[in-house]
C-alpha cells in the first residue's frame, strides 16, 4: 500500500523520504523548516547547501532547481520558480513592501481575517484583474529580440503610469548569468501527514547555456511572467508582519526555450 499522502502509482512508494529540512547558515547542520513548501530547502539540505548562501550556481556548478509533481513518472509539467530578485526600483523600492501590498494588494481571497495579499499572474502587455497591474519591457526590441537599452528595466505599472516596482536589466542580468548558465531541474513529490516530507525524482532535466535576451524574449511573449507570494498578516494592528516572495516563473514546457541545449536525463541509467 502507498504511504500516506503518496499518490497511488508513484515511484516514491519504493523511494527514500526526507523529511523538511533546511541547512543552517552558520553551521553546516539541518534544522526543521516551517512551511508546506520546502521541497527545494529539503534537497537544498541533502545536498549540504545553505539557501540563498552564493550569487553563483548551487551544487559542483549546477544551479538545482526542484519542481513540485503530482507524479514521478511523468515530471515534465507544471510551473517553476525560476529566480526571485526583489525589486530594485519603483513604489515597492522607494516605500517598502508594507505600502506597496497596502496601495495595489486587496483582502485575502480565502476570507483570513485582518490579512492583505499580492499575488497572480502578471505578463507583458497584459492587466491582471486583481491588481489592476501589467507587465512592461523598457529597452527590450521584441521585434529583433535584443536589448536596445541598457538602461532597461522590467517595469510593473498601472494604467495611470505609476511604476509600482520595476527591476533594472543590470539586476537580473547579474542574476540570470550567474545562476542560469547550468540548471538542473528535479521533480519533487509531497507527502502530508504528521510528518511533512519529500521524495525526489529520477527523471531529470539539464539546461546548459543561456543568454540574457533568452529570458526577456520569454518575457516578452509571456512564456515567463511575474508571479508572487506576498502577503501582509494583522494589517490593522500596531505591528503588521509582510512577507516577501517575487517570483519569475515559466510553464515547464517552455523551459527548453531559455537554453542553447536543454536535456532529458533518466539518472538510474548508465551515461
Amino acid at each position: 500500500m502507498p504511504s500516506r499522502g503518496t499518490p497511488h502509482g508513484s515511484s516514491a512508494d519504493r523511494g527514500c523520504w526526507l523529511a523538511r529540512r533546511v541547512t543552517t547558515r552558520l553551521k553546516r547542520q539541518h534544522a526543521p523548516v516551517v512551511g508546506t513548501n520546502c521541497g527545494g530547502f529539503t534537497l537544498e539540505a541533502a545536498l549540504g547547501v545553505r539557501p540563498n548562501s552564493i550569487a553563483g550556481p548551487d551544487f559542483a556548478g549546477w544551479e538545482i532547481k526542484q519542481h513540485g509533481v503530482s507524479n514521478l513518472e511523468r515530471p515534465h509539467n507544471g510551473t517553476l520558480t525560476l529566480m526571485t530578485p526583489e525589486p530594485d526600483g519603483g513604489w515597492y523600492k522607494d516605500r517598502g513592501v508594507e505600502s506597496f501590498i497596502r496601495t495595489f494588494g486587496y483582502e485575502d481571497t480565502l476570507g483570513r481575517v485582518d490579512r492583505l495579499n499580492f499575488g497572480g499572474h502578471h505578463n507583458v502587455g497584459s492587466i491582471n484583474n486583481r491588481t489592476s497591474l501589467g507587465l512592461a519591457l523598457v529597452g527590450f526590441d521584441s521585434v529583433r529580440c535584443r536589448i536596445s537599452d541598457a538602461a532597461g528595466s522590467l517595469d510593473l505599472v498601472r494604467a495611470d503610469g505609476t511604476i509600482a516596482a520595476s527591476w533594472s536589466f543590470a539586476k537580473l542580468l547579474n542574476h540570470w548569468r550567474k545562476k542560469h548558465a547550468r540548471a538542473a531541474y528535479i521533480p519533487s513529490l509531497r507527502r502530508t501527514g504528521e510528518v511533512i516530507a519529500y521524495s525526489y525524482g529520477h527523471k531529470v532535466c539539464l539546461g546548459v547555456g543561456t543568454s540574457f535576451e533568452l529570458l526577456l524574449g520569454a518575457l516578452d511573449r509571456g512564456a515567463v511572467f511575474y508571479d508572487p507570494g506576498l502577503k501582509l498578516e494583522h494589517a490593522a494592528s500596531a505591528h503588521p508582519k509582510t512577507k516577501r516572495r517575487s517570483q519569475i516563473r515559466v510553464g515547464f514546457n517552455n523551459l527548453p526555450d531559455l537554453y542553447d541545449t536543454f536535456e532529458y536525463v533518466d539518472i538510474r541509467l548508465p551515461s
